[in-house]
This record gives structure tokens, sequence and C-alpha cells, in this order.
């Protein structure tokens, strides 16, 4: 592992809209708690841009972040948190991908490495097993996802890991199904396709992902099978959504979004520190401690049956918040 502890470093999350990121906060956070000398901040970067971006911003051919901090720049990068909609465009840009990220087509992480070459990763994945397997011991046969972009993709994934072993998905657009498709055949699951407007006509669900925008689901009648059917919403804010409130308050375990962003934040620490993605962080309790409570969340504990997973909302007023940004 290089030692990273002496040399000042520079990472942003870079995405569009990125104004209400709460990246900056965890990692922040987390750097300041391991005594790293690091910056970290966030970058308007739509998409199309990325390449020039990367070309003039961190390749050094220009100067700046377009963040207005301008006291970083003689900082060498060593990390980009990636999230909407650069997850897949990032990918023709890289030196290496990850297995997975290959897999999944989708790149959260980007590690930049003393020679300035770009390491490719997804942590979304972990943000959400890590999340379940920390409040329950689910192993769902099945499961059912809403939406079709790139968080549906490592949630597809995170749902096999975690037990499933076919899927059931249901998007505003079926013909945008292509790659979860591709990607339930490569993992040998079944999958069914259908619109949202027949999610109606389902009986209770027992495994429900969402990583539809804000408020998208908020009216979809999705009803738990028993009271420890989990519904995952990646929307946070506020939290909890409707959708949740209605699934708790109907017995389910409804899990937020905000525990995702923590977790995938936690690898990404990994990653940019030197370690393997799977490789803990020194006294890492203590780190997602400060982590969790940078962006409002409490200590990790066990979630009872018909609870909400995140105890609290981050702020009092509503905005739509993109996925594990």
């Amino acid at each position: 592992m290089p030692d990273l502890s002496a040399a000042p470093r520079r990472l942003a999350v870079l995405g569009s809209p990125i104004a209400h990121s709460l990246s900056p906060a965890l990692h922040r956070a987390a750097y300041a708690e391991l005594g790293l000398d690091w910056h970290y901040d966030r970058a308007e970067v739509a998409s199309g841009e990325l390449e020039q971006f990367l070309a003039e911003t961190v390749d050094g051919t220009g100067t700046g972040t377009g963040t207005g901090t301008g006291d970083t720049g003689d900082r060498p990068w060593r990390g980009l948190s990636l999230t909407m909609p650069l997850k897949r465009e990032v990918l023709p840009l890289l030196d290496t991908v990850s297995p997975l990220a290959r897999s999944l087509g989708v790149a959260n992480t980007v590690v930049i490495d003393d020679d300035g070459r770009r390491h490719g990763h997804n942590t979304d994945v972990d943000g959400i097993v890590r999340t379940v397997e920390a409040h329950h011991d689910t192993r769902p046969e099945s499961a059912t996802i809403l939406g079709g972009g790139a968080t549906a993709s490592s949630a597809m994934w995170a749902a096999w890991q975690l037990g499933a072993r076919s899927f059931s998905v249901h998007l505003r657009n079926p013909m945008r199904a292509g790659e979860l498709t591709s990607l339930a055949s490569e993992l040998g699951g079944d999958i069914s396709i259908a619109p949202l407007t027949e999610l109606g006509t389902l009986a209770p669900l027992d495994f429900v992902i969402s990583t539809l925008p804000g408020g998208v689901a908020d009216d979809l009648p999705l009803r738990p099978r028993s009271q420890s059917s989990i519904l995952f919403d990646v929307a946070y804010e506020p939290w909890p959504t409707r959708v949740a409130s209605t699934w708790s308050a109907d017995g389910g375990i409804a899990f937020s979004g905000l525990d995702m962003l923590v977790e995938q934040a936690v690898s990404q620490v990994r990653l940019f520190t030197g370690r393997a993605q799977e490789e803990r962080l020194d006294d890492e309790d203590r780190v997602r401690a400060v982590m969790r409570a940078a962006v409002g969340l409490p200590e990790r504990r066990a979630t009872a049956a018909g609870g909400v997973g995140a105890a609290a909302p981050v702020a009092t007023t509503a905005m739509t918040t993109s996925p594990a940004a």
C-alpha cells in the first residue's frame, strides 16, 4: 500500500446537478479523522463534458475545479467520485477498470495514481449490500427493481449478492431495459420487464430496490408481504420518502439511500487511501461513525420490523438528489 500520509491530495465529486451533493461532507470528515491533509470538493460536470474536465483540470492542461476553490491547484489529484450522468461515460476514459465495474458497465469511483493513470471501480454495490447486511439477515430469492439507469445495474448485482436469483424490473420505458436484461443473463438469473404502471397488479412484495429519482416512486402501489419485507429507496431527501413511509406503515422495513451513500463512500475512502476495496480501514468503525455524523445519521444500529432505516432526514427542505451523490 503506498504511503499517502505526508502529501496533500485533491479529490472531488463530479456530476450534474451537483450543488446539493453530500459527498464533500462525508469525505472531509473521513480524511480529517484519518489525519490526512486532503481537500475534497465538488464540480459541476454535465453529460459530454467529462473528457474535457479530465484533460484540462485533472491532467494539468488547465487549472481550478470550477468550484471556486483556487487554493488547491498545486495538490496532486488522488481520486474522483462520480454521480449522474457520468457513471457510464467514464469507462472509455479509464486506464484500468475493475472486474465489477466492467461487468456492470458502471464506475462511480476513479483512483488516480502518481503517474496520472485512472483506475475505475464500482462501490455502489457495497453501499447497498453492507447497508442491508448491517440491519437484516435477509436472503431474498427474488428482487423487484424500480428504474433502469446506472444505479439499477448496481442494485441488480447487489440483490444477486444478497441471494436473489430472479428479478422483476419495472421502469417508465421498458424498451430501455436492455442492459439489465444482459446483466441478468450474465448473473444466470431470470428476469421479467414491465412498465411501472403494472406495479398495482402485483401481489405484496418481499424485497424491493427503488433507484428512481426523488418523488417518482411516492405514489407507487408497493405493499410488503411480511414484517421482514424490505424496501431500499435510494432517494433520501427528504427522508422518509412518501413511499418509504407507506411501506413501513404497512409493516415492512424501509432503508434510506443515505445509508447507501455512506457505505459506498467508505469503500471509496479505502480505495483512495491505497487499500483494496474489500480491505477495511484502520479503526473503520470510528471513521464510519464520523462520516455518518457529518450527514446527520445516528450510530449504525439494527432496525426493527416496521421501521425506517435512517432515523432522520439531513435537511428540512425538499430537494431532488441523485442516487449516490
